[in-house]
């Protein structure tokens, strides 16, 4: 029966002997991490694979050491194995190994430095590897557990690096009308994304920026969208689709189905990132436009009315007044009459179908259209004038 002390010599001798066998360990880590896909076409090279399998199994039989003299009362040099730990973390992380492929290859150093104390021990040393299977699993442990908080650590930061490149580069588009091509360039790397090709942009301001901004920057789908803020706006633009080899854009406008029931001025399709800024002055102007009732986003194609209603008010020119002041003479309803006629016969253009929604004789809804071009001097039948009808209603 072999006591503490002889256990404490024994083991002391077969991890010495570990210490002579790191190249070997090193070389049978690298066969069984080439099984490993990712390691098999990453951008670690050999020469720093093997390298680092060494310093690993040496910091690791190191730490075998180390658990021993802390056993006895004595120091070993346990954070230099933690250092490299975190060193080696934050090198994957940034070689773009994948965090399950980094936990398949840590996890091979527990098992080639256990089969390797089984090869080079004796039968009777059986009792002593139980007593320390314990010891080299939490040397082991310990050192993956560093490795993946230093792994993590790196990956959050650089995310965050990352999110801040494409946060400068998008606030470049956004501050400029004329964009230079050497912007455009860099911008659509830092993006990654066409330059060419054609987008997609939607802006919002008040508690319609706040839903947005969270959708945008939440989980989604596939669809990469791209955030900006600025002057109490949201806008959000993203890719449709690159262009053909003749230059065509086959993509049809597409909208986020998260995007779709925000309130929003939406600019469905414009020309590569040269043509943002003038794309995200349309969608603000077409926010300024919204109506309480609207539910979702504005286009140019439905609030041209509105916009041209606005321009003439800033011109002076009140389309409204005008017309709440022909039809002041109606009474006793009459006046809801004639409206409610007349949009619907511009939504429309059919008298019988506007009859027929109504519930009136096609002979009322005549009378009716007369008497609103006797009232407002409009003539429903003459497009210019419908334009000023549809403009005062917009």
């Amino acid at each position: 029966m072999h006591n503490d002390q002889d256990y404490g010599a024994r083991w002391g001798e077969l991890v010495e002997r570990l210490h002579g066998r790191v190249d070997e360990l090193a070389e049978l880590f690298l066969a069984r991490v080439h099984e490993i896909p990712e390691y098999a076409g990453s951008t670690v090279g050999m020469a720093e694979l093997r390298d680092t399998a060494r310093e690993t199994f040496h910091r690791l039989v190191d730490g075998l050491r180390d658990k021993e003299l802390q056993q006895s009362g004595r120091h070993g040099d346990h954070d230099s194995l933690m250092r490299f730990s975190l060193e080696l973390g934050a090198k994957r992380a940034r070689a773009g190994i994948s965090p399950e492929a980094l936990t398949s290859a840590v996890r091979l150093d527990f098992s080639i430095l256990w089969e390797d104390l089984l090869q080079i021990s004796e039968p009777q040393d059986a009792p002593l590897l139980t007593s320390r299977v314990d010891r080299v699993w939490r040397v082991v442990d310990e050192f993956a557990a560093h490795t993946h908080s230093s792994y993590s650590a790196e990956r959050v930061r650089m995310a965050q690096e990352e999110s801040n490149i494409r946060r400068e580069f998008i606030a470049r588009l956004f501050s400029k009308s004329e964009l230079s091509a050497d912007t455009i360039s860099q911008a659509s790397a830092a993006l990654v994304t066409d330059p060419d090709a054609r987008y997609s942009i939607v802006a919002a301001s008040a508690e319609a920026a706040t839903k947005l901004r969270a959708f945008a920057q939440g989980p989604q789908s596939s669809q990469r969208l791209f955030v900006h803020e600025f002057g109490g706006s949201t806008y959000v633009f993203w890719q449709l689709g690159k262009a053909t080899a003749g230059g065509r854009h086959p993509a049809r406008p597409f909208i986020p189905a998260g995007i779709a029931g925000i309130p929003c001025g939406y600019v469905e399709s414009f020309s590569g990132l040269r043509g943002l800024p003038s794309a995200a002055r349309t969608a603000e102007r077409l926010a300024l436009l919204l109506h309480p009732s609207d539910r979702g986003p504005l286009t140019a194609a439905a609030a041209w009315a509105r916009l041209a209603k606005q321009q003439l008010q800033d011109a002076g020119l009140d389309l409204w007044a005008d017309l709440d002041a022909a039809l002041s003479p109606c009474r006793g309803g009459e006046r809801e009459r004639l409206e409610e006629t007349v949009r619907h016969f511009l939504s429309t253009g059919n008298i019988t179908t506007t009859a027929q929604v109504l519930f009136c004789h096609r002979n009322t809804i005549l009378n009716r259209l007369n008497r609103f071009q006797e009232l407002t001097g409009i003539d429903l039948a003459v497009p210019a004038q419908v334009a000023r009808l549809v403009v005062a209603w917009a």
